[in-house]
């Protein structure tokens, strides 16, 4: 977790959850504003992402505070996948404003409304766009910091905005300017569409995480590097490799030489983990000792035959 203690951390994550969900009760009040004034459909889609962005933060809120509960009997890894069901949960409301948008956009496509005061909805829509540049930059800080998923997707969310809020800008400026009022519900589509993307990459990362998918090729490649650094490490063997939810953990068989003492073994895994450690704190790992060279039925060779 960087150079943060798993308080610090804590601490950080709680912030800036609580700020997102400031800040979406601040958007949803501008926006509605925004939507009475004006009319405008995209002003809506953005207004109705908010509320789905109250209700993630709300959730990404309390996982924060569930998964930074310390580890117990019945749950011994800890509690850090709470932030990856989050995430998934998340998703669903990501991908269930995209479809209402693109709902709404089909009604107004064939019954037009026209849009007044578009001046005062430019306004919001500026006010609404700093004010979610300034969170987005706090939580890309946070989430660094604590490789929190929950604060990560937390963050998609707001970037989203910012996208659709510049758009919604240029939108109400050329509805404003050249009086073609069909450009409102076109930007509300791409809106739509992208929010729906983004509900894939959020689902697809979630379930990657809460499956236990393997960390990436880099990760398990330097572990493998560390590991052989040691000069009594003969070897390595069916690594594995997952992530609790923002702690990383490492399973191997570490190959020793068969003749040493127990005792000599066991230090010189304490020394391949301390080894680990100093690249990756608070860290979970689980080495099983093995002799050089004995033929056995490993993971690595059922895996490669699959």
């Amino acid at each position: 977790m960087s150079s943060l203690t798993i308080e610090q951390g804590n601490r950080l994550k709680k912030l800036a959850a609580a700020g997102s969900i400031s800040l979406a009760i601040t958007l949803i009040i501008l926006k509605t504003l925004g939507v009475i004034l004006t009319g405008s459909l995209s002003v809506l889609s953005s207004m109705i992402d908010s509320l789905a962005d109250l209700f993630a933060s709300s959730i990404t809120y309390i996982a924060v505070r569930y998964s930074s509960k310390p580890a117990s009997t019945q749950h011994r890894y800890g509690y850090g996948k709470a932030e990856s069901l989050s995430a998934l949960i998340q998703s669903a409301f990501v991908a269930g404003s995209g479809i209402f948008v693109m709902y709404d956009g089909i009604v107004r496509f064939f019954s037009p409304r026209p849009m007044v005061q578009v001046d005062i909805g430019i306004i919001i829509m500026v006010i609404s766009l700093a004010l979610t540049i300034a969170l987005i930059s706090f939580q890309k800080y946070v989430s660094k910091k604590t490789h929190s998923q929950a604060i990560n997707a937390d963050s998609q969310h707001y970037t989203v905005d910012v996208i659709s809020n510049a758009s919604i800008i240029l939108t109400l400026f050329v509805v404003k300017i050249f009086e073609i009022t069909w450009f409102d519900t076109l930007t509300a589509f791409l809106i739509a569409a992208y929010l729906l993307l983004n509900a894939y990459k959020l689902a697809n990362e979630a379930l990657g995480i809460l499956l236990d998918k393997e960390l990436d090729n880099q990760i398990r490649e330097n572990i493998q590097k560390i590991v052989l650094g040691s000069e009594h490490a003969h070897g390595i063997h069916d690594l594995r490799t997952r992530d609790l939810g923002g702690v990383y953990m490492f399973e191997f068989h570490l190959e020793l030489d068969g003749n040493l003492p127990l005792h000599i073994a066991h230090d010189y895994c304490d020394e391949v983990e301390a080894n680990i450690l100093k690249e990756y704190p608070d860290a979970q790992i689980i080495i099983h000792q093995d002799p050089a060279g004995l033929a056995e039925n490993r993971l690595d060779n059922r895996l490669h035959k699959n």
